[in-house]
């Protein structure tokens, strides 16, 4: 029987898609760089408390830029703003002429990150979780993506001594004392958008031994005026914006569901910065006891 013979055309196409597979079977599978094999003298950093990790660890004369969520330490303002963690340019990055970059989970868009993932600069995560093993997990992968797991375990131990002592503090009060706390995100069009569970307020809240206002939902929403109310809240809790750009506390007062909250008929109305408050990085314990004595007293 005489066999027919293959187009070329087809025949090569055989051969591409074979060598293709041979050369995709033999890429190590991996979720990133080796920290040993990391070049990181030129780096950018994304994420407000990745910065602050990196200057921590006394590693800040790496960075070559940041984002606009990096105000912490004050020496980090000096450095090239590559714009917003949820907004990124990746030609404003690339620009830099990084030899890492490494951003906060969470940092966007999905475009953009699919643009600097495919460009010849190692991208790398650091995981983000609101609690306390979230922040020391930050700080042990970016002193291993630094190559210095050791500055980061010392400097793990030392903030979660921090934290254990400032949260077992915070923790004293029973159930029945513990006020309930409403963090207001903004204020647009009358409608509060306000933090149910799963974020960095949620997070701050709990460690700071008060109740989350409307924990019956996850992320943050516009509250009707009916959630408003049968929040309850003991205390108002938002960041304190340098820009301008907040409501004032008049004004947030007049808003009719809240004011017929205890909130409101007593003006408790904490604002703190927002890096500091939901950062999550070394100064947590610090924010904890500032907000427990801002509401509690002391």
């Amino acid at each position: 029987m005489t066999m027919r013979k293959q187009p070329q055309s087809k025949r090569h196409r055989a051969i591409a898609f074979s060598a293709l597979a041979i050369a995709l079977s033999l890429v190590p599978l991996s979720s990133g760089v080796a920290a040993d094999r990391l070049d990181t003298s030129r780096l950018v950093s994304v994420g407000g408390d990745v910065t602050e990790i990196i200057y921590a660890l006394g590693e800040q004369d790496r960075l070559i830029a940041r984002d606009t969520t990096s105000v912490y330490p004050e020496a980090a303002m000096k450095l090239p703003d590559v714009g917003y963690m949820r907004a990124l340019s990746p030609e404003g990055i690339l620009a830099m002429n990084p030899t890492a970059i490494i951003a906060i989970e969470g940092s966007g868009p999905p475009e953009a990150l699919n643009v600097l993932k495919n460009a010849s600069v190692p991208f790398e995560t650091v995981p983000n979780a609101y609690t306390r093993q979230g922040i020391l997990a930050k700080i042990d992968r970016v002193g291993k993506l630094l190559g210095h797991p050791e500055k980061a375990k010392a400097l793990e131990e030392k903030v979660g001594a921090d934290l254990d002592t400032a949260i077992t503090d915070a923790a004293k009060r029973s159930a029945g004392e513990r006020k309930r706390v409403l963090f207001i995100l903004n204020m647009q069009g009358g409608k509060i958008l306000a933090s149910g569970t799963g974020t960095a307020a949620d997070g701050i809240i709990t460690l700071s031994g008060c109740v989350n206002a409307v924990g019956d939902f996850a992320g943050y929403k516009p509250l009707s005026d009916e959630s408003i109310i049968d929040a309850k809240p003991d205390v108002i809790l938002m960041m304190n914006r340098g820009d301008g750009s907040a409501t004032k506390n008049e004004d947030l007062l007049k808003q009719p569901a809240l004011a017929l909250t205890p909130a409101a008929q007593n003006k408790a109305i904490i604002r703190m910065d927002g890096l500091y408050l939901l950062g999550f990085g070394p100064r947590t314990a610090s924010a904890v006891r500032e907000l427990n004595a801002a509401i509690y007293g002391g």
